[in-house]
């Protein structure tokens, strides 16, 4: 069964985090997400509060349960999103803009790899017929 610390190492590696960038952004102490990870160890309710208060559009009930979905709607995060020091608010943002860059760019290799796929045996065809 997941424990918190477990569904906290899946949030920080779909933020595209490392864990010592993690630590630094709640003010943990260097290592302690790995640490907790390598003990099995429960995240003290501080260090949740932390959490939610820097990464806003996680879902607490998720993170500590497991229930629902790792993170809160657009009109809860909006909502929530609005009460944020405006520092806060850039780096979602940011996360959000370096998210969508990912996506795109490997929705874009997979095309480039289909059509040059499909360029190859066109030519291969072609090459058949004389």
């Amino acid at each position: 069964m997941l424990k918190t610390i477990d569904r906290l190492m899946q949030f920080i590696k779909y933020a595209g985090l490392s864990a010592r960038k993690f630590d630094i952004s709640i003010g943990a102490s260097n290592g302690y997400t790995l640490r907790m990870k390598k003990n099995n160890a429960s995240i003290g309710s501080d260090v949740i509060e932390n959490i939610v208060r820097v990464y806003p559009q996680l879902n607490v009930v998720w993170l500590i349960t497991g229930e629902g979905k790792m993170l809160k709607d657009r009109e809860e995060l909006m909502a929530t999103m609005d009460k944020l020091p405006i520092e806060k608010q850039q780096e979602i943002e940011e996360i959000i803009e370096r998210k969508i860059r990912e996506r795109q760019e490997e929705e874009l290799r997979r095309l480039l790899k289909e059509i040059t796929e499909e360029i190859e045996q066109t030519q291969k065809n072609l090459g058949n017929k004389d």
